[in-house]
């Protein structure tokens, strides 16, 4: 989050539209991959802010290498998120607007590794048996790939 926090030490809290991508990875029983984040003790999805220059695609798969190991052979675009319900502040203070281009996949490889910098768990979860503490801006975007049948 080079970016994101070059931006911060001129900008101080104030909020800030912050362009990132997540995944939706599901495994070959339909189990969404959850981690457990480290900055707000809540379950979400990989996914992380834009650096300059890269596309959407290309933040998906880098976060996703970054916090699983997992390596995204193929992504689909589920749907980008935006708007006010995407308003976020960390537990240190900082705030954000979140534009989010959400992405499925279920076609990747690697071995499930722990980013110990952001990361304390990662776990696969039946979608009907979610955890409880889902990271808000990421319980947005489940809710409503759970309503839209979870259809890949």
């Amino acid at each position: 989050m080079g970016y994101i926090m070059d931006l911060r030490k001129i900008v101080g809290s104030r909020p800030l539209v912050m362009t990132g991508a997540s995944v939706l990875l599901l495994d070959q029983n339909n189990r969404l991959l959850l981690q457990f984040r480290k900055d707000n003790r809540c379950w979400g999805l990989a996914g992380g802010s834009l650096e300059p220059g890269e596309t959407l695609e290309e933040v998906a798969k880098r976060e996703l290498f970054e916090e699983t190991a997992l390596i995204a052979n193929h992504l689909t675009l589920f749907h980008v998120f935006s708007g006010k319900e995407f308003y976020y502040q960390y537990p240190h203070g900082d705030e954000v607007y979140n534009v989010i281009a959400t992405y499925i996949c279920t076609d990747y490889h690697g071995e499930l590794t722990i980013d110990n910098e952001e990361v304390l768990d990662l776990r696969f979860f039946d979608v009907q048996q979610m955890p409880p503490n889902i990271s808000p801006p990421d319980l947005l975007v489940i809710k409503e790939f759970m309503n839209n049948g979870f259809t890949i």
